[in-house]
């Protein structure tokens, strides 16, 4: 069986501890972005949901650096290689709103550079990796745990949801942000449709795999994703328009992410010998 190589591993694990970081500070701080972020979040709604997007992710990036098989460990590098990628995209587009000045103190101007460097760096690195992993001697597992016809579905629409989504706000995003549930400044707006690109594509990773076994990951992140996601809402729901249609649509997409992420885990419990492993 292929196994992933120790240099993506340790990738991910590395970019698990960065992610936790940006958390912290986007979700803990969500008012003090001007402050302790790379640039200012000034609707703290926005700066919860990326720093919930970022634990989550850290969720995935951590449990994907455990499995060796490569089954298992891709649907946690895909996607961060897709948000990487286009987040460095959106970052060197908007550098002008990044506190890189003099203005801002030392501590600031370091997060700043710092999250230039990292968006630089890991997405080279990963593309790197990733010619490397896909050379990589073996075959995959045969599916041990297949997903039920109803969660394929549902990850199908939640699919097909997220990449139209972001290409909707990564191409246009004055007009894209009229479609989201709260005010997104066109920064925002690129930075979301980056996440959810992402997200899209490790819905994509599950279904071609339609294994729970190696969706683990990525469950345990939607799963956490979801809950914070609710938490930023009844933290800053005033923020938000419920009545909307979009409203209502980013309600219901979070209700069925947890549905969805607990209904892997659940059936994706157990070992399964020579299929997919964990580092002990």
């Amino acid at each position: 069986m292929r196994d992933t190589i120790r240099p993506m591993r340790v990738l991910l694990g590395v970019a698990a501890f960065l992610v936790l970081l940006a958390g912290l500070q986007l979700f803990g701080f969500p008012l003090r972005t001007k402050e302790y972020f790379a640039w200012t979040v000034a609707n703290p709604l926005t700066a919860a949901f990326f720093g919930a997007n970022f634990w989550g992710a850290f969720v995935i990036e951590a449990l994907g650096a455990r499995e060796r098989r490569w089954a298992a460990a891709r649907i946690a590098v895909w996607p961060v290689f897709a948000y990487t990628a286009l987040m460095l995209v959106v970052s060197l587009a908007y550098l002008n709103q990044f506190h890189l000045g003099p203005a801002f103190a030392l501590h600031t101007r370091a997060v700043a550079w710092g999250w230039l460097a990292i968006y630089v760096v890991v997405p080279i690195v990963m593309a790197a990796l990733l010619v490397v992993q896909l050379r990589e001697p073996g075959q995959d597992p045969p599916v041990v745990r297949p997903a039920p016809a109803w969660l394929l579905g549902l990850t199908g629409l939640h699919a097909l949801l997220f990449l139209v989504l972001a290409l909707i706000l990564l191409a246009d995003p004055t007009h894209g942000a009229k479609l989201w549930p709260w005010a997104l400044t066109p920064l925002t707006a690129r930075a979301t449709g980056a996440w959810l690109f992402g997200f899209g594509i490790a819905a994509v990773v599950a279904l071609l795999d339609r294994d729970l076994r190696r969706v683990r990951p990525a469950a345990w992140g939607y799963l956490t994703i979801a809950v914070l996601q609710a938490i930023a809402l009844a933290r800053f729901g005033n923020r938000m328009d419920w009545s909307s249609p979009s409203g209502i649509v980013y309600v219901v997409v979070l209700a069925t992410m947890a549905t969805a992420g607990i209904a892997a885990i659940q059936g994706g419990r157990g070992s399964v010998v020579g299929a997919t492993r964990t580092i002990d």
